[in-house]
């Protein structure tokens, strides 16, 4: 299902930015990114690839190009893309080609597909940064692509970890990952939460 995308800044009085990641499994990212201030929505999707319409198992079998992707609708006066870059390569291993953890194949890539020049400079420009203070082992392979379709995943893989809390693949994988994030950046937390 094509998921048609409106004009961010169709409205006068509230301008919005969209950021499209891939970090490994999107419902990762999606429990990060839903509790991030400044996010105003956050939809897990496929984005990449050559195949229409897309399903997860045809995602997951490797052959379809396309990755899982959060679409991250954010409210740039609250937050810069430059800081959602931030919190992104704190919560997957942006230095494991095609990679993380257990998941394995291209469609758990690292990548950021860019809608506009800007988004592009500033990504590559967090990327020489992170690199240069040398916080990863290895150099990072994240992948920077323009952005060209984007899929909508069925409603049984949106607010996933939400509504799935004591699933174990939530408990064990997901828990960690936004505890994690909690604490590296508790004043960017939507609202207070026991970390």
């Amino acid at each position: 299902m094509i998921k048609k995308e409106t004009n961010p800044a169709s409205s006068k009085d509230k301008i919005q930015e969209v950021a499209t990641l891939g970090g490994g499994c999107f419902w990762c990212l999606e429990a990060v990114f839903a509790e991030l201030k400044g996010v105003e929505k956050v939809e897990s999707g496929y984005s990449g690839g050559t195949a229409v319409d897309p399903t997860y198992r045809a995602v997951c079998s490797g052959t379809t190009g396309h990755a899982e992707v959060v679409q991250v609708t954010f409210d740039p006066q609250k937050i810069s893309f430059k800081e959602v870059l931030e919190v992104f390569f704190s919560i997957h291993d942006p230095t494991t080609l095609n990679r993380q953890g257990a998941d394995t194949g291209t469609q758990y890539r690292s990548v950021i597909f860019y809608r506009a020049p800007e988004q592009k400079a500033t990504a590559e420009q967090v990327m020489k940064e992170i690199n240069a203070a040398g916080i990863w082992n290895a150099p990072i392979v994240t992948e920077v692509e323009p952005f060209k379709m984007y899929y909508q995943a069925e409603d049984d893989h949106q607010e996933y970890y939400r509504n799935n809390p004591e699933q174990m693949y939530c408990r064990v994988v997901i828990a960690p990952k936004v505890a994690k994030f909690r604490k590296q950046f508790i004043d960017k937390l939507k609202k207070q939460v026991r970390v």
